[in-house]
């Protein structure tokens, strides 16, 4: 199949995207996208999770682990339930970037997770 550049610009996001679809995901059903913020200390990563808990985002919030790492940076993860287009996506990385800086953090990226199933495949019965 070729390319559509109009849906799947060449540069991050529609790589990414354009990956996701050539491995056959579907995507135009709603996925669980997470973008990730990272924050040098608890205190700032607690203030931006508040933040994004009162604009109704549900969130997670981890450390990472320092001897894989290499740092003890915290990591917020806003997990938003949408149909992944690539100017939604660039809509909120600018929206989660402004938030990011506004609470002394850095935006880190999104990802998702992609489920494959092979509906062809027949099951045996022993």
């Amino acid at each position: 199949m070729t390319r559509d550049y109009e849906h799947y610009p060449d540069n991050d996001n529609g790589n990414l995207l354009w990956e996701m679809y050539e491995d056959g995901d579907d995507l135009t059903e709603p996925h669980e996208i997470e973008f990730s913020i990272v924050f040098e200390t608890l205190e700032q990563a607690e203030k931006c999770a508040l933040h994004l808990l009162q604009q109704e985002q549900k969130i997670s919030l981890f450390q990472e682990d320092p001897e894989e790492s290499g740092s003890n940076l915290w990591v917020l993860n806003a997990h938003v339930t949408m149909i992944p287009e690539y100017e939604d996506i660039e809509d909120l990385e600018e929206w989660f970037t402004r938030i990011a800086t506004e609470f002394n953090g850095e935006y880190d990226g999104w990802g998702c997770m992609t489920y494959l199933y092979d509906t062809d495949e027949e099951f045996e019965e022993e």
